[in-house]
């Protein structure tokens, strides 16, 4: 494989505003239904400075970016809250769980409610006061669960106002004020509740305010009197949180953290753990642990010191992040334990708190998990976007050249061009764009429109200048989270709405004046309808996970696939003029009755005069329900000997599986290859998959951290164990994790003392970090997900996958196959030959030698066999672009204070 190693391709990194969980905790699983705790759905919401607000997905540590909502112009999520609604419980006995909605400000007057089903905005209020400092929700009361319309959101404005906003009956509006400052130089910057009617307030003057919010009247007023000498006159409480015995806990612009008993208002401790501002503050559950971040780059970690009541001491501090750490929140349950810290430097940090001391931290990745660059391979076009910005570079000379040329070094320097920049218009940053393969047809999608170009090249004596034309869509107002093009041009799909698949012709003209495109009316394809049982789609997060995050085209472009959240797989085919549209459904996602099932499947309301519609796959509904949230899928650029692409699909959990759509069933490869005999290297890595590139039958797969090589067409050696045998398909129960990175060898983390002259009088102790070297430790740790620990020796894949592998083997005994056969390996001799080591080696490849890798797309024009050409033999010639996007002091904002030497 050829590599074009880029880094010329921008992708700002935007700074971490807001982390809030849907839930603090989860109880235990005893004393509960065991299906009610298994369906409860937590979910991290990451707001960023560029306004677009993300959403994680736990999965026991594996830590999935579900959805990202884009943002807009001068927008900035600055604060984020979960509201959670109460339980109910149906006729039948089931559990409804209560709805999750989620808020958030942006340093703005408004307060903006999003939906997630359909990945936008939902309501926005706003009131007479100043712009919002800081958001929060009111807990339900302890006298029991309290109804939904009982709760609100209150809100600390920079005019000293204390507001609050109705959330009733899913509405959002502006209720009153309850608390007017009299003077408008003070602001409510932080806020928490101690309880249920009782909220406590961080200002910028000094004081920490508790108001009852039943009428407005302030319980007590908590003063931290005056910063030290040469300091400003006025301390700004930055962060307050409330423990579960009622104790506040502030951080304030002295770098202290502050104890105050919550039934006298008065300060019991003051701890001067950091050397800057404190910003954002978490606590345990259970109010056994308090986590503090500030401007200084520290995380401290306080505990009880034992045998004096209402007596703090930190444990230990440590700078896992490169800039300021602005905002952190905490969750609990019976697997997970964790704190999620951001700041500046864009990169969420994911803290073992129930294990704080005994596992190693982990650094997400602060690029995305669908990569913001796309290629059309034919042209050499490398397509790449962020906010409202496209750019189009070209590749000029094919890679082998380059390594050919003397002067290589030169060469890669002028072998890049950029070609064009364009600027879409409108105020919502784009969500996914696209280029056909052969560089003349751009599409681009935002949260309000779809808009498509066309890519006229005017070829000069030096270089080409495109000629770039808007092509107008037949219908206004279409908003789309994804967006797709097929091979041969001729059609583009998109997702509206988060799950709803609409698919429109692309029409050539030929003047004159040259080729022009146009667009017919676009259709929606109905997807499968699924089973799913209704008190789960009335509660939690509802159809949120029937979100579409994955399309792909087969290379002959008569195959659609998509993939949701859930697990679920849809695909269509292409039927030409006279074929059957066997398998075309006329209902929608829900199951009810579609109002445009007639004209999805008419060849006069689609209005082709070709005669092509597309239909659904009669063997669509046999692909089995995947185990967890899909991150890849992908056909192969070959076909099999019966015609049919494999359709690759790998899950957040990396199961990776080979369909024959067309048959819907697992390939023979698949069936034989289960998850055990997967590379243990792939197994245990902790990132994600973002994408995967095509060779012929080998697939290189790629994260933000590793790229592997998998060959799809021999099997896979079993992975053995320390006694040297096999390993079966259960799975296999580790020690438990917190969530974050992987246990300690040594289960220590205090910092280790040294003396520094500082002077000279002498010297004095000082605290010296711990080597960051630990951070490659955790890289290799397993990242198995157990759903529940009830569930013993349950298949890796789930039980229908393995139902399916079973069927498909008894029908190849039943057909004179031997199924067992195809996939047994041969055992070699200790003195194996050079050769054979060789060719074992050549099943599977990984290097780590790329990080962080923003994408990798695949570019034509080398020398040799056409791309998807396997005559002899042979595998095709492979030329990829490699985009890395490094996060360099560059790209951080400038810090307050200068640092110590000693510190750097």
């Amino acid at each position: 494989m050829d590599i074009h190693r880029c880094r010329f391709i921008r992708y700002p990194a935007s700074a971490i505003n807001a982390v809030a969980f849907t839930h603090s905790s989860l109880p235990p699983v005893s004393g509960q239904k065991k299906h009610t705790q298994k369906h409860i759905q937590v979910r991290l919401a990451i707001g960023r400075a560029n306004g677009d607000i993300e959403i994680w997905n736990p999965l026991q540590g594996a830590w999935h970016q579900e959805l990202v909502i884009h943002g807009g112009k001068d927008r900035s999520v600055d604060g984020l809250v979960w509201v959670t609604e109460p339980d109910e419980e149906m006729a039948d006995g089931k559990v409804i769980h209560g709805k999750s909605r989620l808020f958030s400000i942006g340093y703005t007057t408004t307060i903006t409610e999003w939906d997630l089903e359909q990945a936008r905005a939902k309501k926005h209020a706003s009131g007479q006061h100043g712009e919002i400092w800081c958001i929060g929700v009111q807990p339900p009361s302890n006298k029991g669960a309290s109804a939904p319309g009982s709760r609100k959101l209150v809100a600390g404005t920079v005019d000293g106002n204390l507001v609050l906003y109705s959330i009733e009956d899913g509405d959002l509006r502006f209720q009153r004020t309850l608390i007017r400052s009299p003077t408008k130089k003070t602001k409510f910057v932080s806020i928490a509740f101690q309880s249920h009617n009782v909220v406590v307030v961080g200002c910028s003057n000094s004081t920490i305010c508790a108001y009852d919010i039943r009428n407005g009247t302030m319980l007590r007023q908590m003063t931290l009197g005056t910063d030290i000498s040469g300091g400003s006159k006025n301390i700004i409480v930055w962060a307050v949180k409330c423990l579960p015995n009622g104790d506040i806990v502030s951080g304030d612009s002295t770098g202290q953290v502050c104890i105050w008993d919550g039934k006298t208002y008065t300060q019991a401790q003051r701890i001067q753990s950091h050397s800057q501002d404190v910003l954002c503050l978490s606590v345990s559950a259970d109010g056994s642990k308090i986590v503090s971040g500030g401007m200084d780059r520290r995380t401290a970690i306080y505990e009880p010191i034992a045998g004096q009541a209402g007596r703090w001491s930190k444990v230990f501090h440590r700078r896992y992040h490169q800039h300021d750490v602005k905002a952190m929140a905490s969750f609990e349950s019976k697997g997970i334990s964790v704190v999620v810290s951001g700041g500046s430097d864009a990169n969420p940090v994911v803290l073992p708190l129930r294990g704080a001391g005994k596992e190693y931290h982990r650094t997400l990745p602060h690029l995305p998990q669908n990569p913001p660059l796309h290629s059309a391979p034919k042209a050499r076009f490398i397509v790449s976007w962020w906010e409202n910005e496209i750019r189009i570079w070209h590749l000029l000379s094919p890679a082998q050249k380059l390594l050919d040329d003397p002067q290589a070094a030169l060469g890669l320097r002028k072998n890049r061009k950029l070609l064009a920049q364009i600027l879409v218009k409108g105020e919502s940053h784009i969500s996914s764009a696209a280029i056909s393969e052969d560089g003349t047809l751009l599409v681009a999608s935002t949260a309000t429109d779809i808009k498509v170009f066309q890519l006229r090249l005017a070829r000069g004596e030096h270089a080409e200048q495109p000629q770039i034309r808007k092509v107008d869509m037949p219908t206004s107002g279409h908003a789309a989270t994804k967006v797709q093009i097929s091979p041969d041009s001729r059609w583009i799909s998109w997702v509206e709405e988060g799950n709803k698949v609409m698919i429109a012709r692309v029409h050539t003209t030929e003047s004159s004046a040259g080729v022009a495109y146009t667009i017919s009316r676009p259709s929606k394809l109905n997807r499968l309808r699924r089973q799913i049982p209704k008190h789960l789609l009335l509660g939690g997060l509802g159809s949120y996970d029937r979100n579409i995050t994955q399309m792909a085209f087969s290379p002959d472009s008569k195959l659609l696939a998509v993939a949701d959240l859930a697990g679920f797989i849809d695909t269509w085919v292409l039927r030409g003029p006279g074929e059957g549209a066997s398998g075309a459904g006329s209902r929608d996602d829900e199951g009810a009755a579609s109002s445009d099932s007639s004209s999805d499947s008419s060849d006069e309301e689609y209005g082709d005069v070709a005669g092509e519609r597309w239909a659904r796959n009669p063997s669509a509904k046999l692909l089995p329900k995947l185990t967890a949230a899909p991150v890849v899928l992908s056909f192969s650029k070959t076909r099999r000997e019966d015609g049919d692409y494999d359709l690759l699909t790998i899950t957040a959990v990396k199961t990776l599986l080979v369909f024959n759509p067309l048959r819907g069933a697992l390939s023979e490869w698949s069936r034989r290859n289960t998850y055990p005999k997967l590379p243990a290297p792939f197994r245990d890595t902790r990132d994600q998959v973002k994408g995967v590139v095509w060779q012929g039958h080998r697939a290189w797969i790629y994260g933000v951290s590793y790229l592997f090589m998998l060959d799809l067409s021999r099997d896979l050696d079993p992975e053995k164990d320390s006694a040297g045998q096999k390993q079966g398909t259960k799975r296999k129960r580790g020690v438990q994790e917190s969530g974050a990175g992987g246990k300690m060898e040594k289960h220590s983390l205090a910092p280790q003392r040294v003396k520094a002259a500082v002077g000279p009088d002498g010297a004095k102790w000082e605290d010296v970090e711990m080597a960051d070297a630990d951070d490659q430790k955790s890289i290799s740790a397993s990242s198995g997900v157990d759903d529940d620990d009830d569930d013993d020796d349950e298949d890796i894949d789930g039980g229908e996958l393995q139902r399916l592998r079973d069927d498909q083997g008894a029908a190849a005994q039943a057909n004179g196959d031997d199924a067992a056969g195809a996939g047994k390996q041969v055992t070699k001799p200790a003195a194996a030959t050079a050769a054979a080591t060789a060719a074992a080696a050549a099943k599977w490849w990984h290097t780590y030698q790329f990080r962080p890798i923003l994408g990798i797309v695949p570019l034509e024009g080398g020398p040799g066999l056409a791309n998807g050409d396997v005559s002899e033999g042979r595998l095709p010639p492979l030329e990829v672009a490699l985009v890395e996007r490094p996060l360099t002091s560059e790209d951080l904002p400038e810090r307050y204070f200068a640092e110590n030497e000693w510190e750097r």
